[in-house]
């Protein structure tokens, strides 16, 4: 073995980093290296004629983000926030062009660790998701989690109506914020 094809063996064994959340009791993952921060769970503000899985928009230091409902991508009910509820923002690919945007979770748990040999493929049935979401079984202590494929989760035709909807003004979102903070003072 050459010292270059020995270098991209060990360069394959290392592990990758993942963070880990929650939907509806189920433990998920997505690899680190899509998630540019997790927000705690704030208000969104709502967008008419969105699809039910958009819950709407958040601005994020002056951008316009849409957050999305994995649990109801998913065919789960629609995520009820609490305390733990947080916003996953993630930068997927769409036709090779970076899009950002917000995903609920019920809570996110922690970044972890696994090696090529702590992954399974996906299983053909046995899951309330859809499998093309998967990217694989991750086998963590002797819990399983279900990594999710960030860039197959959402369609094409899903991202563009994501996008669509979230033509709204970062001025737009500031006034409804605005407002909802004004109202919740005078009471």
């Amino acid at each position: 073995m050459t010292t270059s094809t020995q270098e991209n063996v060990i360069l394959m064994e290392e592990p990758v980093q993942y963070l880990t959340f929650t939907l509806d009791g189920d433990a998920f993952a997505t690899e680190i290296s899509q998630v540019r921060e997790v927000l705690e769970f704030s208000s969104v503000t709502n967008v008419p004629r969105t699809p039910d899985y958009m819950r709407g928009v958040i601005n994020m230091r002056g951008s316009v983000v849409p957050v999305v409902d994995l649990r109801i991508q998913f065919g789960m009910e629609a995520t009820e926030p609490t305390v733990d509820t947080c916003i996953i923002i993630v930068e997927i690919q769409l036709d090779g062009q970076p899009t950002v945007l917000g995903a609920l979770a019920d809570s996110v748990q922690e970044v972890i660790e696994l090696r090529r040999d702590q992954l399974e493929p996906a299983p053909r049935l046995g899951t309330r998701i859809n499998t093309e979401y998967i990217r694989a079984m991750g086998k963590h202590h002797d819990d399983f989690v279900i990594i999710l494929d960030m860039n197959r989760v959402f369609s094409v035709d899903q991202i563009s109506e994501i996008q669509d909807g979230s033509q709204v003004s970062v001025d737009e979102v500031n006034a409804v914020v605005e407002s909802a903070e004004l109202a919740s003072n005078s009471v």
